[in-house]
């Protein structure tokens, strides 16, 4: 019986061992195509710049001289200058200032609902794609609920029922959008608990937890990297929406949504009020949807040669 046990546990770590190898040779060769992709398109190239350099600025948006927050009428309506280089609003506020501190918070909304959406998404999907049977029957009816529900009215009307913040808007944002990448998820599992290297593994007496967590979403995360890069891009154009609508965060905090939404009345006499966070927001959300094409390109099989 112990010579049987000793035997199992030898195949298993021959089989651990030779994934690694193979998990480690395909890691060098997903890394080389997104680089080879980046470097072939100018645009991906541009989108990874702009990107960075927003993520730099919004994090080192407190080095800024000016509080966002701090009224100064004496200063409204200030023109470009070289102390203010947006100018100010209609409250005398450094323009550019409130714009850095309302991409922290529209960022932050789309990667934490990203997040969130991630984990429960592909939780659902995994489970629901290997176990199979009456689970993946009620889990897929449940899942095709929420892909048919008017997501955009839906999350008006939580909104208004609930109290509007930062944490509503992340919490509303992920309740819907969660079903899309259990959707792809359980696509993807279903394609890879056939492959040989599954079965062997599940023959060998493997669990299904086990085999879920070190075999097959290692093996699915690249149509889920995708899926959480045009997430992203999404939460931030469904923040903006909901917050020019009165209905996210709310004043004195800043989001490029509520900016916008401030920017509406004076649209005809000072319309650089909505330019700069209508271009961070177009630029923000075409980037991300650049980087989501490019990975989706290198991360789609190829026959090795």
């Amino acid at each position: 019986m112990e010579d049987k046990i000793t035997i199992t546990e030898q195949s298993f770590q021959r089989l651990e061992e030779k994934e690694t190898e193979q998990v480690t040779g395909y890691r060098h060769s997903v890394w080389k195509e997104i680089r080879k992709e980046f470097l072939s398109n100018k645009a991906a190239l541009f989108s990874m710049v702009f990107l960075s350099v927003i993520l730099i600025a919004v994090l080192l948006a407190p080095l800024s001289p000016y509080d966002p927050y701090e009224i100064d009428i004496s200063q409204k309506m200030q023109g470009m200058s070289a102390s203010h280089i947006f100018g100010t609003d209609d409250y005398g506020r450094d323009y550019l200032t409130r714009a850095l501190y309302g991409g922290r918070v529209s960022l932050l909304v789309g990667f934490c609902s990203m997040f969130i959406t991630v984990i429960i998404g592909t939780t659902i999907g995994v489970f629901s794609g290997y176990i199979g049977g009456k689970l993946d029957m009620i889990l897929m009816r449940f899942t095709d609920i929420f892909l048919a529900l008017p997501s955009m009215l839906l999350m008006i009307v939580l909104n208004a029922i609930l109290q509007p913040g930062l944490v509503t808007l992340i919490f509303v944002l992920s309740l819907f959008s969660w079903a899309q990448v259990a959707r792809i998820t359980r696509a993807e599992t279903m394609s890879v608990k056939e492959r040989d290297y599954v079965i062997a593994t599940k023959n060998l007496g493997a669990g299904s937890l086990r085999i879920a967590f070190n075999h097959i979403i290692p093996n699915i995360l690249g149509p889920v990297v995708v899926a959480a890069s045009l997430g992203v891009a999404s939460a931030i154009l469904m923040e903006s929406s909901l917050s020019f609508l009165g209905l996210g965060v709310q004043i004195p905090v800043a989001s490029w949504g509520s900016m916008l939404q401030s920017a509406q009345v004076h649209i005809l006499d000072t319309p650089r009020l909505a330019i700069l966070p209508g271009v961070l927001i177009m630029l923000t959300v075409l980037s991300f949807n650049l980087l989501g094409d490019v990975l989706r390109t290198a991360l789609e099989p190829k026959i090795v040669k």
